[in-house]
This record gives structure tokens, C-alpha cells and sequence, in this order.
């Protein structure tokens, strides 16, 4: 292998930041026997002396330096601010900005800045205002009401997000709409869980975080990893605080389907006894209440529920309870989608409590005496966070509810 040697008289000259005019090396080779021949020089002139910088070749200035400058002192981060030192990145869309600015302050950032507008006939129109090639970026957009135009700008959100070179899009879902169409109840249904989440997967995003599916096997639909995180832990430190007599609580299911939540939310409760109210739809958004199972007489009630819509349900649940000697009576739910007639059911005094969280907006004319609407913000920022940062989500107190 052919050696190269700088002249000495250049060297000088290039470590004292002089420009140089030529350089010379020489070509050992090997004859036949063995011994070392010596080639003729070759000479190389340059065309022109390098141009210096402060007597240093530009370009070469780490061969001078002992130690390689560190990325913070080099001349190209020099004077930006540190929030982009970071290549996590929190937009917000239309449906729930204030969940996403608690999220952006948990995780000591700003809101990425991003143009959402609609044109006269109803079209979406997405813009990223700033960069976010090679960001790992978070879009926090629940499909709540209005599920469809909410949806369909998660979509452009994402699309915009990929054609911008981002390295990682993770849709951040606080209310998954649709996912109570995750089966075939009849013949010729839809199941419009898995066709939304083929969507939100062929538009570009790399992973969802969701909070409380309506079931499990929604997380099966995509073809993506999916984080679900649930958000009773956030109103078991609410009730918690309250001085209510574990002996005295009493946990109710709505509805049969949702038991396993109910059983689970119990046992955090200092595993509270269970009741279980029976009852059969006859229709969409339609509710008839049967008989209960269980004992609540005397008792402090607590209905659990991942989402409250029009409050048929869990109203004629309470009132079931009232009539068989319920104390008081508390609702529990996670998403308060609240469509009407929900807000005067709730308010109408069955209940001591509605407890809520803020993954759907509460807009401040459904609000009520009786309403307590508690953020998620801390618990989604924590599990962006450790996604971001290649952790665990599994983290107490949120890893799970053991729910089967």
C-alpha cells in the first residue's frame, strides 16, 4: 500500500498557517527478491495557495485543535434558542387546544406553529409554519364532535407532517371516535373502527397514543404500535381525595360489557364490592333499564363508564340506584361527549358528582353545578415523553388497570 509523506519544508510551513506551493511524496515498492526500490519523487504544484481564516485553511480547523469542538459551540448552533435544541415537536389541531398546550407546558415546550384554515366549501388547509425534518412530531387532535371534519383534519395533519420529512408521526387521540363500531352486530354493518384506523395509517403516522378505547381489540386494527393509556387513574386521585368511607363505596357498571372496567376501577378502590346494572338497547342511543345486580342500599355509588354520551345509560343506572336505598350516587367517565340531551339528564339531581376529564372539551355553556372536569394533560405529556425518549410506558401509577 502506497505511503504518503509531506515534505518537511511544507509541514513547517502548514503548522505555522502559512500557505504552501508544493508538496512531495514518494512511492516505496518491492522487487522481486524482496528489497525495498526507491521511485523518483513526484511533484505536485498547486494551482493556488489556500485561502486562510485568521491564518487557519478553512476547513481545517480541527486539525489544529486538540479536542473536537462540542455541537453546542460550533458556529451553526451559536444564538439559536434552546427549545429547538430538541427534535420533539407538539402540534395542536382544531379539536382540543387547551388539552395540547397543558401537554406542551408538562413537557416544557411550545406549541409547534401550524395554519389550519377551511375554505368557503368545507375543505381543510394544513400548513406547518415552522421545520420539522428529522423531528419526532406528536399530533394532538380527539376525533370528538364533530367526529368527521375533526378526523378528516387529523388526516391532512398527518400528510402534511410526512411530506414535511418528518422522522416519526405519532397521533396523539385523546377520544378515539368510531371505536364503539369495532364489531357486526347485524348483517351488511361496517365496522368503522378498522376502516378509520387503516386511515390514520395510510396517511403516514408511525404510531397512536390513545386513551381509554371503547375495547381492547380496537389497538388490534392498526397495523402500527399502538400506546393506550388509561385515564380512571387520573379520577381514582380525585376520589381519593374526597372523604368518602371505603367501607361505605360500592362501584356500578352501567352495563354488562363494561364489568372488567368496573372490576378493575373496584379494585383500586380498596377493592370495593361490585354491582352491575342489567339493562337492553333496543336502538342507537336508546337504553332501557332491567333490574341491578348487587347490593348498594346504604351505600355510596360510583358508576364507571368510558364515555358518557347522552347519559340514557348511566341517568336510568342512577335512578335504578336511588330506587334500591343508593345513598349518593357519583358518574365516572373519561370522555364527556355530552350530545344532547345529556347535559339536562345529568344536571336533572340524580347525581351527587359527574366526574369527567378534559380529553373532549367541555365547551362552558354544557357546563353544570354538579360537573367536575379533571386534565390528562400530565399523564399524556409523561407518556409522550417516554416514547420519545425510548422508555417504558409501563409506568405506575398508569401501566395498567388490569383489565382482561
Amino acid at each position: 500500500m502506497a505511503s504518503m509523506a509531506l515534505s518537511a519544508a511544507a509541514a513547517a510551513d502548514l503548522s505555522s498557517g502559512r500557505s504552501y506551493g508544493v508538496a512531495t511524496w514518494t512511492h516505496p515498492r518491492r522487487s522481486q527478491n524482496g528489497l525495498s526500490l526507491s521511485v523518483p519523487s513526484v511533484k505536485c504544484k498547486l494551482v493556488e495557495p489556500l485561502r486562510s481564516n485568521n491564518g487557519n485553511p478553512p476547513g481545517l480547523q480541527f486539525l489544529y485543535d486538540r479536542t473536537m469542538p462540542s455541537a453546542v459551540t460550533m458556529p451553526i448552533m451559536q444564538g439559536i434558542s434552546s427549545k429547538y435544541d430538541t427534535r420533539l415537536r407538539i402540534f395542536s389541531g382544531t379539536a382540543n387546544p387547551s388539552l395540547a398546550q397543558e401537554i406542551a407546558s408538562y413537557l416544557g415546550l411550545e406549541l409547534g406553529k401550524i395554519k389550519i384554515k377551511r375554505f368557503a366549501d368545507g375543505e381543510i388547509y394544513v400548513q406547518l409554519q415552522e421545520s420539522v425534518r428529522g423531528c419526532d412530531v406528536y399530533l394532538v387532535q380527539p376525533t370528538c364532535p364533530p367526529a368527521n371534519e375533526n378526523l378528516m383534519e387529523l388526516l391532512v395533519m398527518i400528510d402534511a407532517c410526512r411530506r414535511a420529512s418528518a422522522k416519526n408521526i405519532t397521533a396523539v387521540i385523546p377520544y378515539f371516535g368510531y371505536a364503539r363500531a369495532d364489531r357486526k352486530t347485524q348483517g351488511r354493518e361496517s365496522i368503522a373502527a378498522k376502516l378509520v384506523a387503516n386511515l390514520i395509517t395510510e396517511a403516514g403516522a408511525n404510531r397512536v397514543i390513545a386513551c381509554d378505547l371503547h375495547s381492547g381489540q380496537s389497538m388490534g386494527y392498526f397495523d402500527i404500535p399502538v400506546d393506550h393509556v388509561y385515564g380512571q387513574p387520573v379520577i381514582l386521585d380525585y376520589l381519593a381525595s374526597k372523604t368518602i368511607c371505603s367501607n361505605d363505596l360500592v362501584v356500578v357498571s352501567p352495563d354488562v360489557g363494561g364489568v372488567a372496567r368496573a372490576r378493575a376501577f373496584a379494585k383500586k378502590l380498596s377493592d370495593a364490592p361490585l354491582a352491575i346494572v342489567d339493562k337492553r338497547r333496543h336502538g342507537h342511543n336508546v337504553a332501557e333499564v332491567m333490574n341491578l345486580i348487587g347490593d348498594v342500599k346504604g351505600k355510596v355509588a360510583v358508576m364507571m363508564d368510558d364515555m358518557i354520551d347522552t347519559a340514557g345509560t348511566i341517568a336510568k343506572g342512577a335512578a335504578l340506584l336511588h330506587q334500591e336505598g343508593a345513598r349518593e350516587v357519583y358518574a365516572c367517565s373519561t370522555h364527556a361527549v355530552f350530545s344532547p340531551p345529556a347535559i339536562e339528564r345529568l344536571s336533572s339531581g340524580l347525581f351527587q358528582e359527574v366526574i369527567v376529564t378534559n380529553t373532549i372539551p367541555v365547551l362552558e355553556q354544557r357546563n353544570f353545578p354538579q360537573l367536575t372536569v379533571l386534565s390528562v394533560a400530565n399523564l399524556l405529556g409523561e407518556t409522550i415523553w417516554r416514547v420519545h425518549d425510548d422508555c417504558s410506558v409501563g409506568y405506575e401509577p398508569y401501566s395498567s388497570l388490569d383489565i382482561d
